[in-house]
């Protein structure tokens, strides 16, 4: 056995995609003998296979689905061009959650409903010109998305840097990593290469950003049209484990529930009573600020779905996930598995960040974020 080798070419720059379908074979039938030798070969055959596995993951370039490679859009895009970029956003989102402990919430959420308005380019970021009104001052979005000057002076840091080289919508993606990490959560991969978008929509935002009021079925519907799934809803929802909403968002589940005149019958009786001191009947409670997650507001954790289980969700999309059985056992997988929440979660996350995005000669890289060159 000292003289056996098992040797693994990896050619991870070189493959094409119809290659991928051979390595995965060549993956089955390596993992089919490694079972039966997994005794005597493990020290020569486990590590480098998984080694070439990972390499995989990282490295390549990102495949679409039309099966074409985008060889513009990758893990180590910024290597050569700005290698300080990482260092240079983490700092940024550090200095910010310094003084506001709240920017990791809102720089997560401003990242999401820039993916989920059209793709991941920015657009949210876009003020208001002649020619259109754009996101910033949609329903979901008007005094409620904060975080723009937090990615703007990061931008500056970074032309400083590495002039006309970084994306505005690469800046938000990896923001958004920096937050979830900070606040305690989980790493996940992400490709670079995004380009800005060159216009913005106010009635796009308005009809495609999920509402808080809205029946899960409905909300399922506009995931599934950006291609993600009945989990992603679940998983993504996590995110709430961290922020504020605003009294005006969940108001109508502690005084009257769908014209009921009485509160939301799955509400917990102690969190509705804590619920209506926070948020009076009154027009003039409308922005007064209650924890999504009141058992760990700025820790990144699964005590959402704790709470989900318990009765005490703050939004009605949240606790309507306990509404439908197929988000109910995910709930109570993760209420219970706070392992496998960050795991899905990253997942989810690395699927978000890639929705629509513009690569190559589409879209453009801003100067400043909020407004095209």
């Amino acid at each position: 056995m000292n003289s056996l080798r098992l040797i693994f070419v990896c050619p991870i720059n070189q493959y094409k995609v119809p290659a991928l379908k051979a390595i995965t074979i060549s993956i089955a039938q390596l993992l089919h003998t490694h079972m039966q030798m997994a005794k005597t070969l493990f020290s020569y055959f486990t590590i480098p296979l998984f080694l070439c596995l990972s390499s995989l993951h990282l490295v390549t370039s990102f495949p679409f689905a039309s099966g074409q490679i985008d060889y513009n859009y990758n893990y180590n895009y910024y290597d050569r061009s700005c290698p300080r970029l990482g260092m240079i956003v983490k700092y940024g989102v550090w200095a910010a959650f310094k003084n506001d402990t709240r920017i990791a919430a809102s720089l997560l959420r401003l990242h999401f409903h820039d993916c989920f308005v059209n793709g991941c380019d920015a657009s949210i970021l876009l003020d208001d010109t002649i020619d259109f009104r754009g996101e910033k001052n949609a329903f979901p979005n008007r005094n409620s998305a904060r975080g723009y000057e937090v990615i703007e002076s990061i931008k500056a840091d970074v032309e400083k840097a590495c002039p006309s080289t970084v994306s505005c919508a690469d800046i938000l993606t990896l923001a958004a990593r920096e937050s979830v990490l900070l606040s305690g959560g989980p790493y996940y991969p992400l490709s670079f290469g995004r380009r800005d978008g060159l216009t913005a929509s106010e009635k796009a935002a308005n009809e495609q950003l999920p509402s808080p009021i809205e029946p899960l079925g409905n909300i399922t519907a506009k995931f599934t049209s950006k291609g993600l799934d009945m989990k992603d809803v679940a998983v993504l929802s996590g995110a709430h484990t961290i922020g504020f909403a605003q009294c005006f968002t969940f108001k109508r589940r502690l005084f009257d529930f769908k014209g009921s005149g009485k509160p939301d019958p799955t509400l917990e009786s102690s969190a509705l009573t804590n619920l209506q001191g926070m948020c009076p009947n009154k027009d003039a409670s409308n922005s007064n600020l209650a924890p999504l997650d009141y058992a760990s507001t700025y820790r990144f954790d699964n005590a959402y779905y704790v709470n989900l289980v318990n009765g005490t969700g703050l939004l009605e999309s949240d606790q309507a996930l306990m509404g439908d059985p197929r988000t109910a056992a995910l709930v109570t997988a993760y209420s219970s598995n706070s392992y496998l929440f960050s795991a899905d979660f990253a997942s989810s996350m690395t699927k978000l960040s890639n929705l629509g995005i513009l690569t190559g000669s589409n879209g453009q890289i801003r100067k400043k974020c909020g407004s095209v060159n």
